[in-house]
């Protein structure tokens, strides 16, 4: 098995001389792997299990440090990489409203309230110091000595503000002057590999999480320019919810907002799950789309997993409202609308201002069908085309004129048992 030594080449001779070098020609030569790891790969677990081996194969005391960043993601505050001599690194995220307490009197609020950017603890020696943070409590029983902090600030005008890193020696003496100058001079490059690991992060996350996995990763692999476009193959589902507008005009409109991501959750869970992917939220409603590389197919595999989803949705959407009423709340009824058609998946909208959508006339003829569930009484309609396609008993609800559109169109049902 190659080691960390061998795999660095020199750097491994550096470090583990005996005899010792020049500090600075180590920093240079980890400065040097930092840089290269960090442009080559997108592994800061990697990264830091790499370098924190390679500076206790040098001699370093290194028996803990951890790598703490902020993060721009909607599930996620912030991101930390902990390695331990041993068990190597791993990767933890702190999700939004988790328990903040920890951070209460710990090293970290301390530099930040001082406006530092460096802090060191003897752990062993500086109990009534130790004492005060439960953190280095925690560190000094599990045996460590010297604990030393520093923050790196990043350039402002985002969330990604800075890292923080901490370094833990459990030997008797603890750092040496050496280990300190080093580990000073390794931070700068280590916050731009951090800060290119989070930058890359945010920006799948934060892609994904308004554009949708797969249009995501079309926009991420330079699908950007204005008329760039496709021609698709999809089932179309439309979602409306009833009445939203007279909820929000008589209840509190921050609660309401809060009740209506509820049932966005509820209903696009099933969506995802079956190959779905919202593209755009209208409002209390939103399109999206199930691509169809098999549309020529009878029965059509991928619309018939649009139907399921359809009816998933509905079904949590009705245990979502069941769970509301009898808290004593109001529910929120949702209509669905099913299509298919071909449609032009790309960018649409002025030179700096995109958003990557469908455009067709099978988007417009699915909001006209949507029209007409509240004169049926129907919470699901297929098209004709899409029924054609679904592969499943269905039940003809009628021929009807629909608003722009020179010709009746045969609208279908679910099975009452299913969709009423």
């Amino acid at each position: 098995m190659t080691t960390v030594c061998e795999s660095m080449g020199p750097l491994a001779r550096t470090i583990g001389d005996p005899t010792g070098l020049k500090k600075r020609a180590c920093a240079r030569q980890l400065t040097q792997w930092i840089a290269e790891k960090a442009t080559a790969l997108d592994d800061p677990v990697g990264l830091l299990d790499g370098l924190c081996r390679a500076l206790c194969e040098r001699g370093a005391p290194l028996w803990r440090m951890s790598v703490l960043v902020p993060a721009i993601d909607p599930s996620a505050r912030g991101f930390s990489f902990e390695w331990r001599s041993g068990r190597g690194a791993a990767w933890v995220s702190t999700g939004h409203g988790e328990d903040m307490s920890a951070f209460e009197g710990s090293p970290l609020q301390a530099l930040l309230l001082e406006g530092g950017t460096f802090a060191r603890w003897r752990l062993d020696r500086d109990l009534d110091l130790a004492k005060a943070s439960s953190m280095l409590r925690d560190l000094y029983a599990e045996g460590g000595t010297d604990y030393v902090l520093r923050i790196v600030w990043f350039t402002p005008g985002t969330a990604l503000k800075g890292l923080m890193a901490s370094f833990v020696a459990n030997n008797p003496s603890g750092f040496s002057d050496d280990d300190l100058a080093i580990f000073a001079e390794l931070l700068p490059a280590l916050g731009l590999a951090i800060c290119k690991f989070s930058l890359s992060q945010t920006l799948r996350e934060t892609l994904a999480t308004y554009l949708g996995a797969e249009t995501s990763m079309r926009v991420l692999e330079g699908h950007v320019r204005r008329g760039e476009g496709e021609t698709v193959a999809a089932a179309i589902l439309l979602a409306d919810f009833r009445s939203f507008t007279t909820l929000a005009d008589r209840e509190d409109p921050i609660e309401v907002v809060g009740w209506l991501d509820e049932h966005f959750d509820a209903i696009g869970e099933p969506l995802a799950r079956n190959g779905g992917e919202i593209l755009k939220f209208l409002g209390d409603g939103f399109l999206a789309i199930f691509p169809a590389p098999d549309c020529e197919d009878r029965p059509c595999a991928t619309c018939g997993r649009a139907l399921t989803a359809a009816e998933q949705a509905l079904a949590r959407n009705r245990a979502l409202n069941d769970r509301r009423r009898s808290a004593g709340l109001a529910g929120l009824e949702v209509d669905l609308v099913l299509h298919f058609g071909r449609l032009v998946y790309g960018n649409v909208g002025t030179s700096r201002r995109l958003d990557f959508t469908v455009i067709g006339r099978a988007v417009n003829e699915a909001s006209r069908i949507e029209e007409l569930c509240d004169e049926v009484g129907r919470s699901i309609l297929l098209s004709e085309t899409f029924a054609e396609r679904s592969g499943r008993p269905l039940e003809l609800i009628g021929a009807f004129a629909l608003r722009g559109l020179d010709r009746e169109q045969r609208i279908w049902a679910p099975l009452p048992s299913l969709s009423t």
